[in-house]
């Protein structure tokens, strides 16, 4: 197990930065953040590399870099309650557990829910709720949020979550199948508007929950 992840981390914080990640806040929870935990041990000693890694369960860590970008493009917008679409290792959940009041993640495999409430739980990240559940109906008694973030590619944008949405809140999230496009939504009353940003590769986001 790593001991001293820091200097990896900072090596990790400066590629993000190269990368065109500006924001400090984003920066500084991702250098803080030791990353080796939401990993497989095997797996651990390329946890500082800017690459997604398999954590089991046919599921995947997502890159540094679309963590970071994801989570910075939440942050351009006041979010203070945000749901979180596969919570997968948590890695994700605990960047946005530091930035954010309130985060509401909707894992379908039980087995990496319970992993990831146990690093959250390691970490002192108490202000997080989860729920085994279908991410594509979302979370809709605790809605609605100001932000929603989606870590596996939906085929379109769930209806049910663009509802969950408050009036000027924002979602990111993948979309597609073969070809998967990174979208930034809006919503505007009952008007929502998309920008579709530059391709990416994700899990797909299944129906249904799994235990």
């Amino acid at each position: 197990m790593i001991q001293n992840f820091q200097g990896m981390a900072r090596k990790l914080t400066a590629k993000l930065r190269a990368e065109g990640i500006s924001n400090p806040a984003v920066l500084a929870v991702i250098e803080s953040t030791p990353r080796h935990l939401f990993m497989p041990e095997s797996l651990a000693h390329k946890a500082y590399e800017n690459t997604a890694l398999p954590i089991g369960q046919g599921q995947t860590i997502s890159q540094p870099l679309m963590v970071a970008s994801m989570t910075q493009l939440l942050m351009q917008h006041d979010c203070h309650k945000v749901l979180e679409i596969g919570t997968g290792s948590g890695y994700q959940t605990a960047i946005l557990a530091q930035l954010v009041d309130q985060v509401f993640s909707v894992e379908r495999i039980a087995e990496l829910q319970y992993q990831a409430k146990r690093r959250l739980k390691k970490l002192d990240l108490h202000n997080v709720s989860m729920r085994h559940g279908d991410g594509w109906q979302g979370w809709k008694s605790k809605g609605p949020f100001d932000g929603i973030i989606v870590t596996a590619a939906a085929s379109e944008v769930p209806p049910a979550l663009l509802q969950q949405l408050t009036d000027g809140g924002v979602m990111v999230i993948p979309v597609g199948t073969v070809t998967q496009r990174l979208i930034v939504v809006r919503r505007f009353g009952d008007e929502f508007e998309q920008k579709e940003l530059g391709q990416v590769k994700f899990v797909p986001l299944v129906p249904g929950a799994t235990v």
